[in-house]
């Protein structure tokens, strides 16, 4: 068994995959439009899907707002350089919404960006 995927709600499609490809470097993989439903699924990753988890991108045709709630916590996602990578988000127009440093209690390097829809992405340095 593996992670296939995690799927999060987005009300801005195209901006939503302009921040996961063209701000954090992933592919999008594919995308589908199902107009009887009224919603569209983006697949988005570092690799293929057959290589590993990758977020789907849900835009309900009809739904321009949604809550966020407090039960989802973040996705982390590995970089070589936090203070880096941070630098070149802040560049492209990204918010980075907890500054590189080391985490609390610990020497992890970390920070928190946040996509269009305000979803936290963890950068954690590997």
């Amino acid at each position: 068994m593996r992670i296939l995927h995690t799927m999060i709600r987005v009300t801005n499609l195209e901006k939503s995959i302009h921040f996961y490809t063209e701000i954090l470097g992933m592919q999008l993989l594919r995308r589908q439009d199902y107009p009887e439903g009224r919603f569209t699924l983006a697949f988005v990753g570092f690799q293929p899907e057959a290589e590993g988890a990758v977020l789907e991108l849900t835009y309900n045709w009809d739904m321009h707002e949604y809550q966020l709630g407090n039960a989802f916590g973040h996705v982390a996602i590995a970089v070589p350089d936090v203070y880096k990578t941070c630098e070149q988000i802040r560049a492209m127009g990204g918010v980075i919404a907890r500054e590189p440093g080391p985490m609390k209690h610990g020497s992890t390097i970390l920070a928190f960006v946040k996509d269009p829809d305000g979803y936290a992405i963890e950068l954690l340095e590997r």
